[in-house]
């Protein structure tokens, strides 16, 4: 148990009613407060709290809480705007893994989620302090804290003893905690957004008198869009600005808004703030840009302080489009259109791109957030208002960065179980690569980390603004696909072979029609019409033909999707809008997507109106079509997989590991890559094999290990190790196939000459039998966390760059994915022959890889290179492995950025 207990910072949460309160250590200073907050509990509570009224126990736990840090000793307390509402502590009475908690909670101020959020806290604390249970005794009477521990998510027990119950509380972190937590946190979070996307009164602070400012710009916009709220200006040079009465302070408004516009120069952000928190506003879109360190500190200080959500600064601004509220708080061109796309980004360029291409593809927007610099409002939240909002179907956003990506995760994966959630994969660059590291490390790119996150949350990422309207289109007017199978149908057969091209690119399959199919469709089109895939119906095919032969494609069991390329003709009466007109007078709501490519279509994409109700999405490029078709095959796939679980391991030492990494680590205070021996050691814990090795340092112990390892041929092999080695086959510190003890010996003087002053010892193998050389290995990405990749192995392994990846924890379909994601994926289920590889024991070595990332913080890298997969098993044949002083930081514990 560490000395350190109260080192950790504070933090801020939201509390159930989405107020914001300071969760930090107890420290001496807080004595008065915390007397305070038990002497002002009424008689009852005291008797609940201490089993008896005495007023002398409110001093007795202040001395308690106050007191100097101590060993298994926790005391953390909630304050709002500076005054002590709770406190929670824990203590271990000197044992290791169990401790009592007790939690009070200032008067009038219960049933808001103060207690709770306190033992959430305190149990992120305890499991990092390795302490698994908790006790708590209470009186039978005293239902809140007994329903608190029962609504905690966690394992609880209780036991009655006359008037007292005793609860124990297991701290095991499993999926039904998190996501209490997470539910705990999702109505908090949409609660403290009420204020600022649906606003009662709303003032700007900084709306000039003349045109040109950005002030004046949102004023406009929100008196002109029929805002049905509350409209004051802040202005002291005026009294009426644009029909809008003008304030000379926020002091001076005649009713405390609830959100406040900031359009202000940067360096009158934080007085402007701190005058809207004293005022009482609950949120800010701070619109101002080039605010430096210092402004940025002031301004989230006074929004943490006195509980202010925030938006910006350096944004576009914020809309809701409800009928009932008309919010437009931007400086766009244009108002938005209503309608139920949620949209949130940091640039507000391509804000304004995605507003205007929704509103013009008739789509529109339910809410809409530019997120600028994102000190507090993130995607995240935008996810969560959506969720609950009632009437968003389709999210899109265009995220620079990500501040808790594994929070986020858990979250999308949820939100996108309900609708489509699109994103634009922005920073696709090699920019960041550490140049010293390992063949792990050199692999993992910012944007292999990003798509790892996109894949697994089930997020549709696309490649552009265009294309993620493209794909939008799509998802919004037609049902998903049940699999890749497209039928192509055309009136022109060069635009056919064009539309055959992109699907086959973007990886969807044009299957071969049945016999039966191709006889009925010929007796319904034109004559000199050919039937295979794509179908080409001629120019001389009509509206109804055209309704029935796609009728028909779309009934057959074998295909998924249809896709029209169409283009204008002079041969039949109709013309390339008659015959979208056949599609759309058809069947609004079939059961399978038909989408329209039209090559003379002067928009990138559109959404034709079908009788009936629905649309039809038209493209004017093969490509774009077969992208967004790809894009919603692939969602429908992620969408009908259960969610996947971290499988149970047998034969993990967590506790071991821990301690290996500990000792290293206080060796070598700035960390580094392990000698074999450590990793060995590590690598026991997990149960990952290894190929059978011993380590030399001289002459005589290199010839008494070859003898030891030698196989039936009598081979080893040998490798030079000293600190900081990563690449042994570019520093030629290998030597293969050496037989006999001349041979031995020959191989270490070698080594000894040429590196000599670095070598430190070697390793000594026996060479291993045929396989498939793949790469196993773990990053430890500082804001995404770990990420596994898996791919083809060897000394060629960072020329052909064959690789998948997946952030940790890996469920089951995550190793699935990785092992069949590669390009090599054929050879290791037999491709060539020589029967599958051992896929069992490759899939373990990837979970317990994947745990021992997810344990240990300190392991910044490890690389397994070459692993050897053979029919036979797995072993992993060489190891590196980099360890550095890390903490973990609790990434589902509830706090704001």
């Amino acid at each position: 148990m560490t000395d350190d207990t109260h080192s950790e910072p504070l933090v801020h949460a939201l509390l159930a009613d989405g107020t914001t309160v300071c969760i930090r250590p107890v420290a001496p200073g807080d004595h008065e407060q915390v007397q305070g907050l038990y002497e002002e509990m009424s008689p009852e509570n005291l008797r609940l709290r201490f089993f008896a009224a005495s007023r002398r126990s409110a001093a007795l736990a202040a001395d308690r809480a106050c007191a100097s840090v101590r060993p298994g000793y926790r005391a953390l307390l909630a304050e709002k705007q500076g005054q002590v509402i709770g406190l929670a502590e824990y203590d271990t009475a000197g044992g290791k893994e169990e401790a009592e908690i007790s939690i009070a909670v200032a008067d009038g101020l219960h049933h808001r989620g103060v207690g709770t959020l306190l033992v959430e806290h305190l149990v992120s604390a305890a499991r990092a302090e390795g302490i698994t249970t908790f006790t708590a005794d209470a009186l039978s009477e005293n239902r809140e804290v007994l329903q608190l521990f029962a609504d905690l998510g966690l394992r609880t027990s209780r036991r009655f003893d006359g008037p007292e119950v005793r609860c124990t509380i297991e701290l095991g972190e499993d999926d039904t905690y998190l996501s209490a937590v997470e539910a705990r946190g999702r109505a908090a979070n949409v609660t403290s957004l009420e204020s600022l996307l649906r606003p009662e009164a709303i003032a700007v602070v900084g709306a000039g008198r003349k045109a040109g400012s950005v002030g004046r710009a949102v004023l406009h916009h929100l008196h002109a869009g029929g805002y049905t709220g509350r409209l004051l200006a802040v202005n002291p040079a005026a009294s009426s600005i644009l029909g809008v009465p003008s304030y000379p302070s926020v002091a001076a408004l005649p009713r405390t808004p609830d959100l406040v516009v900031v359009a202000v120069p940067a360096a009158a952000v934080p007085a402007t703030a701190d005058e809207c928190g004293k005022a009482g506003a609950k949120a800010l879109l701070v619109l101002s840009a080039g605010l430096d360190s210092t402004q940025t500190r002031a301004l989230m200080s006074s929004c943490r302080t006195y509980g202010m959500r925030l938006v910006g600064p350096n944004c576009l601004g914020i809309s809701n489009t409800e009928p009932a509220l008309r919010l437009d708080a931007t400086f766009a061109a244009n108002h938005p259109r209503a309608g139920t796309a949620g949209v949130a980004v940091q640039s507000g360029g391509v804000g304004i791109a995605l507003l205007d291409g929704l509103s013009r593809l008739g789509i529109g927007v339910s809410s809409f957030a530019s997120l600028g610099d994102k000190y507090d409002v993130s995607g995240n939240d935008m996810l969560q208002w959506w969720e609950s909002d009632g009437r968003t179907d389709l999210a899109l956003l265009h995220l620079e960065s990500f501040g808790n990506p594994r929070a986020f995760s858990r979250t999308a994966r949820r939100v996108t179980r309900r609708m489509p959630l699109l994103t634009v994969d922005a920073g696709r660059t090699e920019a960041g690569r550490r140049a010293a590291a390992s063949h792990t490390a050199a692999a993992a790119t910012p944007t292999m980390t990003r798509q790892a996150l996109f894949t697994q949350a089930g997020i549709t990422a696309t490649q552009s603004v265009g294309e993620l309207l493209e794909t939008a289109a799509l998802m919004h007017s037609q049902p998903l696909p049940a699999g890749t199978r497209v039928a192509i149908v055309t009136n022109a057969g060069g635009a056919g072979v064009l539309a055959a091209d992109a699907c086959s690119e973007a990886g969807l399959a044009l299957p071969p029609l049945t016999p039966e199919l191709i006889d009925t469709l010929l007796a319904v089109l034109p004559d000199g019409a050919s039937a295979g895939n794509p179908v080409d119906a001629t120019a001389a095919v009509t509206e109804d033909q055209l309704r029935d032969s796609v009728d028909l494609i779309m009934r057959h069991p074998g295909v998924d999707a249809v896709l029209l390329a169409l283009v204008p003709t002079a041969v039949a009466r109709a013309t390339g809008d008659d015959l979208v007109r056949a599609l759309t007078d058809a069947p609004a709501h079939r059961a399978k997507p038909v989408i329209t490519v039209r090559l003379e279509q002067d928009l990138p994409v559109k959404l034709l109106p079908a009788v009936g109700g629905g649309t039809i999405p038209s493209y004017a490029e093969p490509h774009a079509a077969a992208r967004a078709l790809s894009h919603a095959a692939h969602r429908a796939a992620w969408l009908s997989r259960p969610a996947g679980t971290v499988p149970q391991l047998d034969e993990v030492d967590t506790d071991r590991a821990r301690e290996v990494t500990d000792t290293y680590l206080t060796a070598h205070p700035d960390g580094g890559w392990l000698d074999p021996r450590t990793c060995a050691a590590l690598l026991a814990c997990y149960g990952i094999p290894q190929l059978p090795w011993a380590w030399a340092e001289t002459e005589d112990e290199a010839v008494l290990a070859a003898e030891r390892l030698r196989g039936p041929d009598g081979r080893v092999v040998m490798k030079a190790h000293w600190p900081g080695l990563l690449h042994k086959s570019d520093q030629q510190a290998v030597h293969l196939d050496l037989q006999g003890d001349a041979q031995v010996r020959a191989a270490f003087r070698d080594f000894e000459t040429r590196f000599d002053g670095l070598l430190t010892g070697v390793v000594v193998q026996p060479l291993a039998s045929r396989g498939t050389e793949l790469l196993a290995g773990v990053v430890q990405d500082e804001v995404f966390g770990p990420l596994v990749l898996f791919g083809l192995g060897g000394t060629a392994t960072d020329i052909l760059r064959d690789h998948a990846a997946r952030l940790a924890p890996l469920t089951d379909h995550d190793v699935h994915d990785l092992i069949t994601s590669p390009r090599c994926a054929p050879l290791l289920f037999g491709a060539r022959g020589s029967g599958p590889v051992d896929l069992a024991a490759l899939e373990q070595l990837l979970l317990r890889l994947s745990r021992m990332a997810a344990d240990l913080p300190q392991l910044a890298e490890a690389d397994f290179n070459p692993v050897l997969a053979s029919p036979g098993g797995v072993s992993v044949l060489d190891v590196r492995v980099r360890l550095l002083p890390r903490t973990s930081r609790d990434p589902h514990l509830r706090r704001l950025r």
